[in-house]
């Protein structure tokens, strides 16, 4: 066999297809150790049981600092001034400290008060596709799958609406940071995004409303509940994390629907297969390709590849959607697969809290694009379209379509 060249993971020519690669590495390396452009060193775990049971593993952290050996510990951790506030986001922590910052923003995400939005996203769609209906061709992520969550997300948050191009930017410049050189150019992005929410959190104290940002001013100032740090960091979290990964489900969900022409038929003769066809664009697209980082927190042993303690380990979602040995035919679009056990919004813990939220949007996003525009078709042939760059989702820089 010919040895397994690593590809650069992050690249927009690797993420137009990185299945070929993530089949390799189950069959011969389901654990395997690459250098990322970071230039840290991480395991990639890819089978499916093998990510499914990382993901629940207590014996890893989100907490990086955690795992130092306890000399370590007790020595100051060097962290960029900017980003020291970012710091104690519910994404890198574990136990009490993820509980309790994620039961403050459960409330907001629960699939009853999910379904409250359903009246407010279905008249978004309407407006967005009447705004372009005129055109004959539309950029869909530019006119349409980027601006529904995001918009969504920014009215439960409370940004105002003059505002929401400016996260808009921010968010996507930050998620495409792969490298060292990619978070220098990001700096003055999040410099801008952090002075904005600081400033907002001036105005929500001044001016309480009824929106999300308020309830977390309200419960950082009740004490103990939430720090300032936490507090900004919850808040961008949730505005990046709370469109990103919808953004991309409806756009490589379009597309791939229009490279399966008898699913998408399938699908307009049967508009009521829309939730079982969410759940297989989920599996087949992957949006989140990679989930964020854990580390050992002791020595170990994963399909029998020695895992020391501290080094990172990242669960390769997209992999583990595609494994044969959960899947039927995994690399075969099935809108009506049953049963989709698939990972694409995680397991365990730090399971997704906004799912019920992107699938709601993804249900009507696409439900009622191929209802008003019936002849729907990619403009560019499909190896034209540009991925973006990053290492952990996977979608589209643009999707030009006609109609």
């Amino acid at each position: 066999m010919s040895p397994i060249i690593p590809p650069q993971l992050a690249s927009p020519q690797f993420k137009a297809n990185p299945y070929p690669f993530y089949a390799r590495l189950r069959a011969e390396a389901p654990v395997y150790r690459i250098t990322l452009p970071t230039r840290q060193v991480a395991w990639l775990v890819t089978r499916y049981d093998d990510v499914l049971a990382l993901l629940k593993d207590e014996r890893f952290a989100k907490d990086r600092f955690s795992v130092l050996p306890a000399g370590q510990r007790a020595k100051p951790q060097w962290i960029p001034g900017l980003l020291k506030p970012l710091a104690r986001n519910m994404l890198d922590l574990d136990g009490s400290d993820h509980m309790r910052l994620r039961a403050l923003v459960h409330k907001a995400f629960t699939p009853r008060l999910i379904e409250r939005l359903r009246a407010r996203v279905q008249t978004l769609c309407d407006e967005l596709l009447t705004t372009v209906q005129a055109n004959g061709g539309i950029d869909l992520i530019r006119e349409y799958a980027l601006p529904l969550p995001a918009t969504i997300i920014a009215e439960l948050l409370g940004i105002p609406v003059a505002d929401r191009h400016k996260f808009q930017a921010w968010s996507s410049s930050m998620v495409s940071v792969s490298s060292s050189g990619d978070l220098l150019r990001a700096l003055p992005h999040l410099w801008l995004f952090i002075r904005y929410i600081r400033a907002l959190f001036a105005q929500r104290r001044a001016t309480p409303r009824d929106d999300l940002v308020t309830a977390l001013v309200q419960a950082e100032e009740a004490g103990d509940m939430l720090s300032e740090d936490e507090l900004l960091a919850m808040v961008i979290l949730l505005l990046i994390a709370g469109h990103e990964t919808t953004v991309n489900l409806i756009a490589s969900g379009t597309l791939t629907l229009l490279q399966h022409p008898e699913q998408l038929e399938r699908l307009r003769e049967n508009p009521a297969l829309i939730k079982p066809a969410v759940e297989e664009l989920l599996r087949y697209t992957s949006p989140v390709e990679l989930a964020t980082e854990r580390f050992a927190r002791a020595d170990l042993t994963i399909d029998g590849v020695g895992i020391a303690r501290g080094e990172q380990v990242l669960a390769v979602i997209g992999s583990a959607n595609r494994d044969e040995r959960q899947f039927v035919e995994p690399d075969k679009l099935d809108i009506t697969r049953e049963p989709n056990r698939h990972l694409a919004f995680g397991q365990g813990a730090h399971y997704c809290l906004g799912a019920p939220l992107a699938r709601m949007e993804g249900q009507i996003a696409l439900t009622t694009l191929l209802d008003r525009m019936p002849n729907l078709r990619l403009r560019n042939a499909p190896e034209a379209l540009r991925w973006r760059k990053g290492l952990f989702v996977r979608g589209l820089e643009q999707l030009p379509l006609a109609f």
